[in-house]
């Protein structure tokens, strides 16, 4: 269906709107694709920052105060998860707190968003130098205290944010080694991502890399793509353009777009032999089109600052026309579902996270950041 930017954020607007209705106490994880009812979860798990980071956003718009309200009321929640021995809290609180401080100015979000970034602070390991995925990082089982990913790529977001508002260097520098390091782990020769590693204890030398949510171990699983190219382009925005994190953000995206189908939205997997009879992932395509737009406002040639724009325009164009309910005019579901997004096929996965088609609240909030950056009324670096 063909539709402005504006008419996107509307739709989306109006889910946001079903949501608040829907969800009470819970933090929305992902919706059924053809009732829009959400599974929640009860701490907000990795995924919970993202509901709260489009209140955040849309509260900017028309009604914002109580937007606030609620966003206000609904980050007091996370305060339980300040000192969890996850780094995948750095999604939670960046997303979830960071964006209030800097959208809303909210001083309540400022103060739960340091203490947690205080806390992956001093979780950092010198001997393997990074935040390791800690004792109880969402996964499928205990990675304990020796593992890494390149999801966790979401500390150096909340570092760098605290580092920025706090003045403190010490802090910049440990979001600076975390995130050279994992992207040092994680990216291959040829600009992909791998998803995991592990570490010797001691020495923190590379033990093993393998994928184990895509298809196969060495295989692209492409939201560990999105991860890599979103992390490194959001540590030079928000701690300043470094050369090597530029770099890994620029290969990274041009695999991507080298590898990606032609209508712009990815398979949940680059390498799954089934495509293009496979799920696809539009929770993935949303982290691209939203990191493609970042990445265009800070590459420092024309040619390249086109290229990304026009790859995120492209990645958007198709996920709302083919994507964002309703997709046809009989269409009956709740308006404004980003649907199709894939969170985890894999037998293996957590029960929570066992769902190939779906509304992945994360993917709705890189779709509805991307559309608002689109429509001009949001700046990259706003976020």
């Amino acid at each position: 269906m063909q539709r402005s930017w504006d008419e996107a954020i509307d739709l989306m607007r109006e889910r946001i709107e079903g949501t608040i209705r829907q969800v009470n106490e819970g933090f929305p994880h992902w919706a059924d694709p053809h009732t829009g009812i959400w599974r929640t979860t009860e701490n907000g798990d990795w995924t919970g920052g993202y509901w709260l980071g489009m209140l955040w956003l849309v509260s900017r718009e028309g009604g914002g105060a109580r937007y606030r309200r609620l966003a206000e009321t609904v980050c007091a929640r996370l305060a339980p998860r300040i000192t969890d021995d996850t780094a995948f809290k750095g999604a939670t609180f960046y997303y979830g707190a960071g964006l209030g401080s800097l959208l809303a100015g909210s001083e309540s979000a400022r103060a739960l968003g340091l203490a947690a970034a205080s806390d992956l602070k001093r979780r950092f390991n010198p001997s393997l130098g990074l935040v390791p995925l800690g004792a109880k990082a969402e996964e499928g089982s205990q990675v304990g205290q020796t593992a890494s990913s390149i999801d966790s790529l979401v500390v150096s977001l909340l570092l760098f944010w605290a580092a920025r508002q706090s003045g403190d260097l010490e802090t910049k520098d440990i979001a600076k080694r975390h995130t050279a390091r994992v992207l040092a782990l994680h990216q291959r020769e040829d600009g992909a991502f791998i998803q995991s590693s592990k570490l010797d204890p001691k020495t923190g030398e590379l033990l093993e890399r393998y994928t184990h949510k895509g298809y196969s171990a060495n295989s692209v699983w492409a939201r560990a793509q999105a991860w890599g190219v979103l992390g490194a382009t959001i540590s030079c925005l928000s701690g300043g353009i470094d050369e090597g994190f530029l770099a890994a953000a620029v290969k990274g995206a041009d695999w991507w777009i080298d590898h990606a189908p032609a209508d712009g939205v990815s398979y949940w997997d680059f390498d799954d032999p089934a495509a293009p009879n496979t799920e696809r992932d539009t929770a993935a395509t949303a982290f691209m089109a939203s990191t493609l737009l970042k990445l265009s406002s800070i590459v420092p040639s024309a040619g390249q600052r086109r290229k990304y724009r026009d790859a995120a325009e492209k990645a958007a164009t198709a996920l709302v026309r083919g994507f964002l309910t309703p997709v046809r005019p009989e269409d009956r579901r709740p308006a404004g579902m980003l649907v199709e997004g894939c969170f985890n096929k894999r037998e293996d996965s957590r029960r929570e996270d066992f769902i190939s088609n779906a509304e992945l609240i994360f993917g709705s909030y890189y779709l509805f950041e991307a559309l608002l950056i689109l429509s001009g009324r949001l700046q990259p670096s706003d976020v």
